[in-house]
């Protein structure tokens, strides 16, 4: 009986890892032992990254809503501490899409919300 290899298994390993390293240059995509660094120092960064996003996302939205109410005269802790005493239920990203969208939305909803808070002491 001829002796078998392990030669399948081995070029499927090194294929996934070249399939990886495909927009790499030079030797970061055709030598293993650099492929294989590469690969998974970019999914280090990959897993970074995508809870990153949901960081700078929700920034992002609260950066849209803070601005839109500050054209009403309000800041945004005292809008979100009103919603919330309102009973209102919407997250920060549709407040954004609102206020990037609808005007007239957030303009009622600012100014309902003026209604419920008291006048500042400044």
């Amino acid at each position: 009986m001829p002796r078998s290899t392990n030669n399948p298994a081995t070029r499927r390993r090194k294929n996934k890892i070249f399939k990886r390293a495909k927009g790499f240059v030079g030797g970061r995509r055709r030598l293993l032992r650099t492929a294989t660094e590469t690969v998974r120092r970019a999914m280090r960064f990959a897993t970074r990254d995508r809870k990153q996003r949901k960081r700078h996302m929700r920034q992002l939205w609260i950066i849209r809503v803070n601005a839109a109410c500050r054209e009403y005269g309000t800041t945004f802790s005292r809008f979100i501490h009103a919603l919330n005493k309102a009973n209102v239920r919407l997250n920060r990203k549709s407040l954004a899409e609102l206020a990037v969208r609808d005007e007239t939305a957030i303009q009622k909803l600012v100014q309902t919300t003026l209604i419920a808070q008291p006048a500042s002491k400044v």
